[in-house]
């Protein structure tokens, strides 16, 4: 009977050997993608431009575990600003060649470049779609020589001990897929707010989301006029439903020129008498403060208020006027997501008062 201590050495050895297959399944991966970025060529560049330029949509198809890389790469354009849909071959020679328009670009993808379904619809695309772009290992290859622009990937051995799983050439085609997304959103100048627009769930969309989005406005803020007094403030500022913890003062050009909240309040109280109710908001109010410009992002207040350790952060136009408010107990049930986002720089969207900083 094997003893404990030598089955336990018996595993030991056991787990390093499968970590050392796993390592070199990677290592394997990694060597095929270098060798894809040499022999990446001004193909890929055309292929680029093609698809920036088209006036259609990009349709993706492929079968099997290409098939499934296509659908992310199709996903990927799609939220990178490219119209792109995946298409499956087989369904297409059953009706569906109906959603290839001819200003469609088609990117196909196949390892072998042989895939029955893919050389069966092949005529029927370069009859439909404005151009053909494939994505295989094989130069010479059926679907190569149907396409207008070929991307060649390395003819590598899968990493798999049979050779037949499809693992190193679909890490191939997926980076290959991703660069051409990522270079075709960059020709064609998509920016954050782009982004944005494409991503509105999520902690991505609530990181890109702007504070206008989310502020209270400014009807449902407390505002008043630097010359009211205090104790009408208290009268004039009520507000039905959750009210907010700061009343925002204006002057007579309605700009931003403090705020004054329930713990100025609070101090207040316990160093004055009632009658000193009766001052103005100007003499009492918080000068130095900090408020963010209408078109921010909310990541950007988000930070403000939690580096500042502040609960409301006020929302500004160019001229200084509020318009809105930030209010940390609105962000409460975002938690899970704000806790997500990565600290930001300082940005000219942060407007300091009541200071020369």
């Amino acid at each position: 009977m094997e003893s404990p201590r030598r089955r336990g050495l018996r595993q030991a050895k056991d787990r390093q050997e499968q970590l050392a297959r796993g390592v070199s399944v990677v290592q394997h991966g990694v060597s095929a993608l270098m060798q894809l970025a040499h022999m990446m060529d001004e193909e890929f560049v055309l292929a680029a431009d093609k698809i920036a330029s088209m006036r259609g949509n990009l349709i993706v198809c492929g079968i099997g575990k290409a098939g499934l890389i296509g659908r992310k790469i199709a996903a990927t354009f799609s939220s990178t600003g490219t119209r792109s849909h995946f298409l499956h071959p087989s369904e297409a020679l059953h009706g569906d060649l109906g959603c290839i328009g001819p200003n469609d670009v088609m990117l196909v993808l196949s390892n072998s470049g042989t895939t029955p379904e893919i050389v069966e619809l092949l005529p029927h695309l370069s009859r439909r779609a404005s151009s053909v772009i494939a994505i295989t290992s094989k130069i010479n290859s059926p679907l190569a020589q149907a396409s207008d622009i070929t991307l060649v990937i390395p003819n590598c051995p899968e990493a798999c001990r049979l050779n037949l799983a499809p693992t190193t050439s679909t890490l191939a085609m997926l980076a290959l897929g991703d660069a051409l997304a990522i270079l075709v959103s960059e020709n064609k100048e998509f920016g954050q707010e782009d982004f944005a627009r494409l991503h509105p769930g999520g902690a991505l969309g609530l990181r890109l989301a702007s504070v206008d989005e989310l502020m209270r406005p400014l009807e449902e803020c407390r505002v008043c006029n630097q010359n009211t007094t205090l104790r009408h403030m208290l009268v004039e500022t009520s507000r039905p439903g959750r009210r907010t913890g700061a009343v925002m003062v204006e002057n007579d050009q309605h700009a931003l020129v403090g705020i004054f909240t329930d713990s100025d309040l609070t101090r207040f109280l316990g160093k004055h008498q009632s009658a000193d109710l009766d001052c103005p908001l100007h003499e009492v109010m918080t000068r130095k403060f900090s408020a963010i410009c209408s078109g921010a992002k909310l990541s950007e207040a988000i930070e403000i208020l939690s580096s500042r350790k502040i609960s409301e952060l006020p929302v500004v136009n160019h001229f200084d006027q509020p318009i809105g408010l930030i209010d940390i107990t609105d962000l409460i049930g975002l938690e899970p997501l704000v806790g997500t986002m990565e600290p930001i720089a300082p940005s000219a969207s942060i407007r300091i008062f009541g200071s020369t900083l």
